[in-house]
């Protein structure tokens, strides 16, 4: 079988290493995103699919415009027997759907139709989820609502961040694309509707998605800490206006009560703030221009005093 792969994010990675050694398919190229700005100096460089497929010698395409004519014709020049999609992070046109024979499937970190979109991952941890999962597809004009293959489902543990799962479902992730294909190979690959009334969506994040409210729930900002987990990160402002930025890293909850975003505690166990509904320890930050920190640390090295507001 005739392999195309297209993806670009860390997740998909593991998938296209499963690829490369099935030993009666060929992954005849890579689709993936062009090189950006990475990292906190914004160097230009290559997203780690690229990096490994160049590292085996897998030939490598990377239109800013997947869509445009030039790369559909390119695509097509490839003549894949099936297109595989993980974390690619473009529209895919309904023609470059349509090239392949068998299709095209896609692997999206979430139990569809739950969190269709492009943060699934962030926004199930977010909401304080205790499962979450990987499901393949068979792609569809409309994002992420193609029939099932196959669909798996993953514990998130209480102190699971979305860094800490993506491993885990790239993992899972690349079992159930080896299985799907096999299942695809045999003509024996399930096709199950998605119930479309079902359907929650994960929005592309933004920095400013990352602002903690302080009107939530303790348990809800804890949660978000743990889903934005790297990207985009928790922030609040400290200080007299316009405040110094700080981001919380980890946080517990406890009992405790007050005005939204008030210091009630400054020890060495870290700051204690106020919420919505009980009350959030900082265990550790990171102030702006500075490297991660304890919350105690933070506490005992900058002008902090019960009473001041967070916002």
């Amino acid at each position: 079988m005739r392999i195309l792969f297209m993806g670009s994010g860390a997740i998909a990675e593991p998938t296209l290493e499963r690829l490369l050694l099935l030993p009666d398919d060929e992954v005849v190229a890579v689709v993936t995103q062009p090189d950006r700005p990475r990292g906190r100096k914004l160097k230009v460089g290559a997203c780690p699919v690229k990096e490994f497929a160049e590292l085996h010698g897998v030939p490598v395409l990377d239109p800013e415009k997947v869509g445009a004519d030039a790369s559909v014709s390119e695509i097509e020049a490839l003549a894949p027997d099936l297109i595989v999609v993980a974390a690619y992070g473009q529209y895919i046109k309904p023609s470059i759907l349509r090239l392949p024979p068998l299709e095209a499937i896609n692997l999206h970190p979430s139990l569809l139709p739950l969190y269709r979109g492009a943060s699934p991952i962030q926004m199930a941890v977010a909401d304080g989820q205790t499962q979450t999962g990987v499901s393949i597809i068979y792609m569809s004009e409309d994002m992420d609502a193609g029939d099932i293959i196959l669909q798996e489902a993953v514990t998130i543990h209480p102190d699971d961040t979305a860094a800490s799962l993506r491993p885990v479902l790239g993992k899972l992730g690349a079992e159930l694309i080896v299985r799907a294909i096999e299942l695809i190979r045999r003509g024996e690959a399930n096709r199950t509707p998605q119930i479309a009334e079902n359907a929650t969506y994960a929005k592309k994040m933004s920095k400013e998605d990352g602002r903690i409210d302080w009107a939530m729930s303790a348990k809800g900002i804890r949660n978000r800490v743990r889903g934005f987990a790297p990207w985009p990160g928790t922030f609040c402002q400290y200080g007299a206006e316009p405040g110094k930025t700080i981001k919380v890293l980890t946080a517990s909850v406890e009992q405790g009560g007050g005005a939204p975003g008030e210091l009630l505690d400054v020890s060495t166990q870290g700051p204690l703030v106020a919420t919505g509904d009980m009350a959030l320890r900082l265990l550790r930050v990171q102030p702006e221009g500075k490297k991660p920190m304890s919350g105690g640390d933070f506490a005992n090295g900058y002008t902090l005093t019960r009473g001041e507001r967070l916002r």
